[in-house]
């Protein structure tokens, strides 16, 4: 989609842009693996609206090419402040690599989609490319990639573990989470001429430094220390309890200071800062951004992961889920900051004045769809929690699951005069409106809200995340138990009836997750002839750094308990336990009776397939 908006909308990408602004000089070079997309989903171009905000100069480098005579690094010469680098999106190593290892044929954040147009590993090698060209310049590194792997962590495209990513990548200092706040720290500290060494304290973001006597010298006793780099390599059942100290800390509203020896070096992980403020969040989101790829991308074709967002707005942030295979809550926060009605619906009025929309506002949500302005009864209980769910095992007494301001929110997206449909794309969390008394489903309109989605926001297909249907693997996973969804399903299936509609359930499944055999896998395939749903949304899991699944995976060891678990880590136990998906399909029936035979599991067969076989 071409825009006639003048070039000096975006941030410049090149010298020539940067002239065109007047500057002679950046403030900060911001680097990306991700095309550069002006829209604040991407977390480049939010952090650059957010620095510009407080009257910093930002270029951008998106996917600078890193196998040529590296001009890309050198073309906008010196920043005044700082160099910023992120991967993007996405972790580059998911983004290029299946679940069983194989090279990904495409990209969805590169125009075209197109492969190729970053690097393995791209926060490290960014990194190091400037740090060798500019050893002077302070390097900040940033954003998911970066913010998963700041200690020791497992890394499954290697099978082992690796140190902090500041270390490997030599950046000066790295920021995890979400990077606005702690960016606009450094670049303010910077700015007054403070050096690094009187940046140490900044919250949300980590550092390495010399020695243990260093960090006391700094910090005194306020700090949690972990078990080094090299015992975790040593012992796997370290690196686990190393783990839970990690998770207990990512789970409060501010965490510790937590210091891990690695190597030569002290990694010190300074706290978070609590979660934003509606105020803080909106004065985020409500910047000027043009919501449009930059004009450089008009001839080579659609950036798939902008066109399947460009007409959907975020309400909120942070997810109180606590999924163990997830990477949200670690990343982004486990309490819930909701953007304002006003601020919404202040965007709401932009996205309807692009020049590609047609009435279809695709998503109003956030990483889980229904828990916009949720939040504890009472707030001196949850500043002091520990715990990684809000809602796992059951839902906690003291959250408030008002599904009113939502409602209300849908009601006004919807009637806005040039919006024609409103649908929900991001997922939601069904037991927040299943299993309360009836008393709590009138007060917070659960009942009311399910009805609404129902109705009005999805396509014919409501997509859930039931992930297993064996309550030991689901333990594992931090889910609720199938029964939750089954109840979904017949209250679904009620809603179909009444409506004289055919909307179909849709659940999303994970094979091979740690604590999933065989026989897990067959009793899942089992339970969904039962229900009549062939599933189609399936995935293998993927152990990512800094996940409680990855630690299993790699460890063996229940994570709430260290006690063993089986872990299906050969590729070919893998595909076994995932190609049971697809029991119903024809053409696969015969390799996977072939491979049940192979591993001595006849009897298999004939659950699998509820007919009399000969040969098993």
């Amino acid at each position: 989609m071409e825009s006639k908006l003048p070039i000096n909308s975006w941030h410049p990408t090149t010298i020539k842009e940067m002239r065109r602004k007047g500057w002679e000089q950046a403030d900060v070079v911001l680097f990306t693996g991700d095309a550069y997309v002006d829209h604040p989903s991407f977390g480049a171009a939010l952090i650059a609206r957010v620095l510009e905000s407080k009257g910093y100069k930002v270029a951008i480098i998106a996917q600078p090419n890193w196998q040529d005579d590296l001009r890309d690094f050198k073309k906008m010469g010196t920043p005044r402040l700082c160099f910023a680098v992120t991967a993007g999106a996405m972790d580059s190593m998911v983004n290029h690599y299946t679940a069983n290892n194989r090279l990904r044929s495409d990209d969805a954040y590169t125009a075209g989609g197109e492969a190729g147009f970053r690097p393995d590993r791209a926060s490290v090698v960014y990194s190091n490319i400037l740090k060798d060209i500019y050893p002077d310049i302070p390097i900040v590194v940033g954003g998911i990639e970066a913010s998963m792997r700041r200690l020791t962590h497992y890394d499954f495209w290697e099978d082992k573990l690796h140190h902090s990513l500041l270390l490997d990548s030599q950046a000066d200092i790295l920021v995890y989470g979400m990077g606005e706040k702690p960016m606009i720290e450094i670049c303010d500290a910077l700015d007054k001429g403070s050096s690094l060494s009187e940046m140490r304290k900044i919250s949300q973001t980590v550092i390495a430094l010399d020695s243990l006597k260093e960090v006391e010298e700094e910090y005194g006793t306020d700090f949690i220390q972990i078990a080094s780099h090299k015992d975790c390599v040593r012992d796997k059942r370290i690196f686990a309890k190393n783990f839970q100290l990690i998770d207990k800390e990512t789970s409060k509203r501010v965490s510790q200071r937590i210091v891990q020896e690695s190597g030569e070096k002290h990694i010190v992980v300074n706290p978070s800062n609590p979660p934003l403020e509606t105020k803080e969040i909106d004065s985020f989101y409500d910047l000027d951004f043009t919501r449009l790829p930059h004009p450089k991308y008009n001839k080579r074709g659609e950036i798939p992961a902008y066109t399947m967002i460009r007409h959907s707005i975020n309400s909120h942030r942070g997810c109180f889920g606590g999924c163990s295979f997830c990477a949200i809550a670690a990343h982004q926060g486990k309490e819930v900051s909701s953007r304002s009605e006003e601020s919404i619906l202040k965007e709401l009025k932009k996205t309807t004045k692009m020049p590609d929309f047609k009435g279809h506002i695709t998503d109003v949500g956030g990483p889980t769809a229904n828990m916009y302005k949720m939040k504890g009864v009472d707030d001196k209980v949850c500043a002091v929690c520990t715990k990684y769910s809000c809602i796992y095992p059951r839902v906690c007494s003291n959250l408030d699951t008002d599904h009113s301001a939502l409602l209300k929110l849908y009601d006004k997206v919807q009637q806005h005069h040039s919006v024609n449909k409103l649908s929900i794309g991001s997922g939601i969390r069904y037991d927040l409106f299943l299993g309360a008394d009836e008393k709590t489903k009138r007060k917070y309109k659960h009942k009311e809200y399910f009805e609404n989605l129902v109705k009005n926001h999805i396509s014919g297909r409501l997509k859930v995340a039931p992930e297993h249907t064996e309550d030991h693997v689901l333990r594992s996973m931090r889910k609720p138990s199938f029964n939750a969804f089954l109840e979904l399903k017949e209250a679904f299936s009620k809603l179909n009836k009444k409506m004289d509609t055919a909307y179909q359930i849709v659940p999303y499944l994970i094979s091979a997750h740690p604590n999933c055999e065989l026989q897990d896998m067959v009793s899942l395939t089992e339970k969904m002839q039962e229900i009549g749903i062939q599933p189609t949304q399936v995935q293998a899991f993927t152990p990512t750094p800094m996940t409680a699944a990855t630690v299993m995976y790699y460890s063996g060891l229940d994570i709430k308990t260290l006690k063993p678990i089986f872990v299906a880590k050969k590729q070919s136990l893998r595909k076994q336990q995932h190609s049971l998906f697809f029991w119903h399909r024809k053409e696969v029936r015969s390799s996977i009776e072939q491979e049940l035979k192979r591993v001595g599991k006849h009897h298999y067969i004939k659950q699998l397939y509820k007919k009399k076989n000969k040969e098993a």
